[in-house]
């Protein structure tokens, strides 16, 4: 009995101590006591520490009522939904007696954001990449969230090594400094870029396509060498449109990896890839069960031929032209399907083009967003089809390409979804802008000349209009040139360009004994004529003056008059180009000519015709490339004595190994034995180049080329001065003249750059050669 008594005491004494205990102790989600109880009835809630956070909005976050039994489980679920809000740093949850006090303490404010050790990349395009924003609550979370995004883009960047952290420096009034430490590592290059399972193109041919390049002796300056994950599954795609543009149809991509080397400084990058065979295109026909259509009507526009290497791209245009013809006939919802029949035994591809007619679905509206600076017209002239026109797909997919090549945009989208009907589809363009401005250089060096350059500034979106500006001003030691330049590609909301131009152009002393003065503008409107023909109309009005002649009493030609002649001439130029649209990826040919009439108007009266034929094509399975082109000219004047202004000179880029005018008909009694040009020209030039088994990322290749050629006639060949020695007074004859030279071609960091070394194997004794020029600019 004494021991239950006791016991009994001792329970209660500890029950005591207990609760003593714990109405001294108070933890987040309340006192020990409410746990061990049951459910506990507030009267009152009170919220403190709040300071932008309303006290209503906390508490419909705790979601706790007064009056009703609430359990410890309740309460801390809505500690839990307070803290998940992101809004505070820390939140106490003290149930006192009655009154259940809920203490918050808020995250600081962000009073700015710095970047630190960053020298790649700039604190204004960080600022772009991250969410967090100065004067807006800091978050951890958001803060890691941006480190990952900083730390990415560096790895866009290649430097894979970057690490970035995070750190706040607390100010008064509840505010913050974050900033992000940066260390941004080594640029991780591409040593290595390899091929695996390739056998009819080489590597070198392969590594030319990819726009991922292996590093070279100017790593520091080119960034396609930097590993990028993103460039590499580009480059996967643009490895297949090559094979399939030369007739693989089988063709994959099996693995694309990247290996770390052992320093982790760089990446070995391997494609294996599964070439197949290339196949011809076999018997192409058209059929249709439409009575309205006749196959043999649309066979006719079929372009490509059995025996032509097949390409997707072939099909496509063969398609485009065919429903294209449907539309001009008044065919609505022309469907052209190509049915392929594959001969493995004799690799050709069967294509039979199925006309039928598709549903009957129309295009609802065009919505356009992303555009900030571009304005909506600029877009939508790309689209062939216009609200309620028959939906056709190929027509979007092409706008869409349009939209992509217009070059204002880093990424468009262009998709479809169902209207308001199933009969009506909306089309969704989705762009981003993207710097439409740029500012070029190029240089220009010559033995006789010397060295010689250009500055461009142009911008092909002006004012968002879809416009191109530029202002070009270049020269050397002899000539200076500037030329102002606006068009509108899409005048009257056609296909047509409209351009004007101002120019002028001056020399002095280029390799001759006075100088010129060429002030004027020139419009022009161009338009195409066919899939790969375009034709320009263009007029021309400028002052042409000549100066300066006989400086110090040298003894220049009588055959140079001074003076300045009024030019007034409307002509045209004709392009007819196959090099990027051509049946052949590897072959295309350019046809140009132009004339130009002068006596609409002015002083001068005159014909000028000029023409060039170019073709190139590859050849050693694209290793090596081979060029020719045929160009000449004729000038005829009305007055009886054409102008030497208007008149054909020949050396520099024209020919090869000869400094400007260094060719043609000249004076040869006079002291300077000034160049006077002539009335006609010809010129053929051939070339080849090739490796020269240099490692492919160096990007430096040879070639070797012959020009031949003449410039010869004039209306007037006595008016020179008499020597008596019985040389002919102008020798205007023709004399053809030979160059034979070598190349070196660097695709350097400023640009393609080309070296010419060059001899002369023919012509006058008085031409002015050269042996070296260096030039930046592409080849034919």
């Amino acid at each position: 009995m004494k021991t239950s008594f006791t016991n009994g005491i001792s329970a209660r004494i500890c029950a005591i101590l207990l609760l003593l205990m714990a109405g001294f102790y108070t933890a987040n989600v309340g006192p020990l006591w409410a746990q061990a109880a049951g459910a506990v009835t507030f009267r009152q809630i009170v919220v403190e520490g709040n300071q932008r956070i309303e006290t209503a909005t906390i508490r419909n976050f705790a979601a706790i009522d007064t009056g009703a039994p609430v359990t410890p489980g309740q309460i801390n679920a809505a500690h839990q939904r307070l803290m998940a809000t992101g809004l505070f740093e820390k939140v106490e949850i003290d149930p006192r007696g009655a009154t259940l006090v809920i203490a918050v303490f808020e995250f600081p404010t962000i009073n700015r954001i710095n970047f630190e050790r960053n020298k790649r990349i700039k604190d204004e395009d960080l600022m772009a990449v991250i969410t967090s924003q100065p004067r807006h609550t800091y978050s951890p979370a958001q803060a890691e969230a941006d480190v990952a995004l900083i730390v990415d883009a560096y790895r866009q960047a290649g430097r894979y090594s970057a690490e970035v952290r995070a750190k706040i420096i607390r100010r008064a009034d509840n505010r913050v400094d974050l900033v992000f430490e940066i260390f941004e590592g080594d640029v991780v290059e591409i040593q290595r870029l390899s091929f695996l399972g390739n056998r009819d193109f080489p590597d070198r041919r392969l590594r030319r396509v990819l726009a991922t390049k292996q590093a070279g002796i100017l790593r520091r300056f080119i960034k396609s060498d930097t590993f990028i994950a993103d460039r590499i599954e580009f480059d996967k795609q643009v490895l297949r449109d090559f094979y399939l543009s030369r007739g693989y149809i089988d063709f994959e991509v099996i693995s694309a990896s990247a290996e770390v080397v052992r320093e982790r400084n760089g990446f070995f990058v391997t494609f294996k890839v599964r070439e197949g065979q290339s196949y011809d295109f076999g018997t192409i026909t058209t059929t249709s069960a439409l009575s309205e259509i006749d196959p043999d009507e649309f066979q006719k526009i079929v372009r490509v031929k059995p025996g032509v290497t097949y390409s997707p791209l072939h099909l496509e245009r063969t398609i485009a032209r065919m429903e294209e013809l449907a539309t001009q006939k008044g065919l609505n919802f022309i469907r052209v399907n190509p049915r392929v029949t594959r001969n493995d035994a004799g690799r050709t591809l069967d294509i039979e083009f199925v006309i039928e007619r598709g549903p009957r679905i129309f295009v609802e509206r065009i919505d356009i967003e992303g555009n900030t600076t571009t304005i909506d017209r600029v877009i939508r002239r790309q689209f062939d089809t216009v609200e309620g026109d028959p939906f056709n797909p190929r027509q979007i997919r092409s706008a869409a390409s349009r939209i992509r090549a217009l070059g204002f945009f880093a990424k468009a989208e262009v998709n479809t979804r169902e209207g308001t009907s199933p009969d009506r589809v909306i089309v969704d363009v989705n762009v981003e802008e993207q710097p439409t401005g740029s500012l070029s250089f190029g240089v220009v060096y010559s033995g006789s000349s010397g060295v010689g350059g250009n500055v461009s500034l142009s911008e092909s979106n002006f004012l968002g209009r879809g416009q191109f500006v530029q202002i070009e001003l270049g020269g050397g030691t002899d000539n200076r040139n500037a030329v102002l330049t606006f068009a509108e590609p899409h005048f009257l909301d056609r296909q047509v360009r409209l351009e004007v131009g101002a120019f002028r152009r001056t020399t002095t002393q280029q390799n001759s004994f006075f100088d010129t003065n060429s002030l004027g503008f020139a419009p022009n409107v161009g338009f195409p004529t066919s899939e790969n023909g375009r034709l320009r109309i263009n007029y021309r009005r400028s002052a042409d003056t000549i100066s300066n002649i006989d400086p110090g009493g040298t003894g220049s030609s009588a055959l140079i008059v001074a003076g300045t002649a009024q030019i007034s001439s409307a002509g045209f130029t004709y392009n007819y180009d196959t090099r990027s649209k051509g049946l052949n990826p590897d072959s295309g040919f350019l046809v140009r000519v132009s004339s130009e009439v002068a006596g609409l108007g002015g002083t001068a009266k005159f014909s000028k015709t000029t023409a060039l034929l170019g073709a190139r094509t590859k050849i050693m399975k694209g290793v090596v490339g081979l060029s020719a082109e045929l160009e000449g000219g004729a000038l005829v004047d009305f007055t009886g004595e054409s102008l030497i202004t208007e008149r054909f000179f020949m050396g520099g880029s024209v020919m090869r190994g000869f400094s400007t005018n260094g060719i043609g008909p000249r004076d040869n009694v006079a002291v300077n034995g000034d160049a006077l040009g002539g009335n006609f020209f010809a010129v053929a030039r051939f070339e080849a180049n090739f490796p020269l088994g240099l490692p492919e990322e160096y990007g430096i290749n040879g070639g070797l080329f012959y020009d031949i050629g003449s410039v010869w006639g004039l209306d007037n060949v006595d008016g020179g001065p008499t020597a008596g020695d019985g040389l002919d007074l102008v020798d205007a004859s023709l004399i053809i003249r030979q160059v034979v030279g070598f190349s070196v071609f660097w695709e350097s960091a400023l640009g393609p750059l080309r070296f010419n070394f060059t001899q002369s194997i023919g012509g006058a004794a008085y031409d002015k050669t050269e042996s070296f020029a260096l030039t930046i600019g592409s080849t034919f």
